[in-house]
């Protein structure tokens, strides 16, 4: 499974591997352009180092598809998107991560369909 180094916001900043749990979290008093070059430079050398732990997001996701629909799609709200925007991008992103099975991708549909209507409605 390719990985890539991420930007990650919200309860802790930093970067972050597409593939697992790994984090890299920006250090407290972080100041200065040579020091955020030097946080960047060591984050992408600890992140070639690392080894995806075992259960990866993708496979969590196939687990519980509907739930980690639901918490992706909450995810980019709480980073500012519209709930309309945010199921267009995490159905995106799920066609890319299942390609050609098509169970899943329908199953994504289904579950957008879903969060939408009890965003609607007010559940979310």
């Amino acid at each position: 499974m390719v990985r890539f180094l991420i930007w990650t916001e919200g309860d802790a900043n930093g970067w972050a591997c597409s593939n697992c749990r790994w984090r890299f979290p920006v250090p407290t008093l972080l100041n200065g352009e040579e020091a955020k070059a030097a946080y960047d430079r060591l984050a992408a050398g600890k992140f070639r180092e690392h080894k995806c732990e075992a259960e990866t997001r993708f496979s969590a996701a196939k687990q519980d598809a509907g739930t980690a629909f639901a918490e992706r799609a909450r995810m980019l709200i709480k980073r500012g998107y519209t709930p309309k925007v945010a199921v267009e991008l995490v159905l995106h992103e799920m066609e890319f991560e299942h390609g050609n099975d098509s169970r899943m991708i329908e199953r994504a549909r289904a579950d957008a369909e879903d969060f939408l209507l009890r965003v609607r409605k007010g559940l979310i």
